[in-house]
């Protein structure tokens, strides 16, 4: 059975309290998760430690933060604590992000992506284990510390993000979770595969590797608005955000629409790049228009099999008003 939950928004929010109010009405209205990313605003710990005191019930967690911006035994000392503020409520997700990110804004070489995010995993296990730590890897050498608390008494999960065939292949084989974004019904299919073939590498039990789509969505009375909100939330992410999102588009099938529109957003034509994204292209990556149209589009990914949570995302030019009338109309309980 597919959940639903929050991907809280990625735009700048008024305040800390706005984000945590956001998660608040989420578990009034039954969503099983919130999940926060951080980019260059808010850091998601501070938030998540505010949620987690909010909230009592809906499960909290980061998605996603990178894997360069704080070692990796920072992260495991992160999710120990994490997990004691939540009372067990915590799931963590990690993953590379992007050059424009990690060399643009925190000034780190984005070397050896994959390797990193897999040393990762093991190093934060390691930690929270609260046993001494050892380990002698490719990129990180640790030895003779060990957590000067307990481990948490629930373990943390750690999913993985990703959206090409390896990143995806790593999450199901090492990763207890894939953490997916941008995708077509048809893209998601394939790249399920890839996480069925890690999994089957890793000698891993699907039901113990959870598939979470963060899905872009908008459910207004006044549709054409939704839609033009999400219109203008792709045009960025594919022409503004470096490679990655384009690469991933023109895998999916739509690789003249990608580089059209990362081409028209450079040369500063942003009605260019909005008009590239046709209406099947916004159909297929996310759910936008009115409330029975954007529940019609979202029954399109619950239906796929293998996805197990869809994390309802928000268009990055969504006003307050907005997000808060989504989440009421997309609510699992409605």
């Amino acid at each position: 059975m597919t959940v639903r939950s929050l991907h809280l928004p990625v735009a700048a929010q008024p305040s800390v309290d706005s984000l945590v109010d956001l998660a608040r009405l989420g578990e009034s209205h039954g969503y099983d998760f919130a999940w926060l990313p951080e980019t260059w605003g808010r850091d998601a710990v501070t938030v998540l430690t505010d949620i987690a005191r909010e909230t009592d019930e809906i499960g909290v967690g980061p998605s996603i933060v990178n894997v360069y911006s704080r070692s990796p035994a920072l992260l495991g000392q992160t999710a120990t604590t994490l997990q004691e503020v939540a009372d067990g409520r915590l799931r963590m997700a990690i993953a590379p992000s992007g050059p424009a990110v990690v060399e643009g804004w925190h000034g780190t070489e984005f070397d050896r992506p994959l390797r990193r995010t897999r040393e990762y995993l093991e190093i934060m296990r390691a930690v929270m284990s609260g046993e001494t730590v050892n380990y002698d890897g490719e990129i990180f050498s640790l030895a003779g510390f060990r957590l000067r608390c307990d481990p948490p008494a629930e373990p943390v999960p750690i999913d993985a993000a990703g959206m090409g065939p390896k990143s995806v292949e790593l999450a199901g084989r090492f990763a207890d979770g894939w953490h997916a974004v941008v995708f077509t019904p048809d893209g998601l299919e394939d790249r399920l595969e890839d996480l069925r073939r890690g999994m089957e590498l890793g000698d891993r039990d699907p039901d113990d590797v959870r598939v979470t789509l963060s899905l872009t969505a908008c459910a207004l009375e006044d549709g054409e608005r939704a839609r033009e909100l999400a219109r203008q939330h792709f045009a960025f992410y594919v022409g503004a955000m470096g490679t990655y999102y384009r690469e991933s588009l023109s895998r999916q099938g739509y690789e003249e629409e990608a580089h059209e529109i990362a081409a028209a957003w450079a040369s500063g034509d942003t009605e260019e790049a909005l008009d590239c994204i046709s209406d099947d292209l916004l159909d297929d990556l996310g759910a936008a228009g009115t409330p029975d149209r954007a529940r019609e589009e979202l029954a399109k990914f619950e239906d796929i099999d293998g996805i197990d949570d869809i994390a309802i995302g928000f268009p990055r030019g969504a006003s307050s008003d907005e997000i808060e009338a989504t989440i009421e109309e997309l609510a699992p309980d409605e």
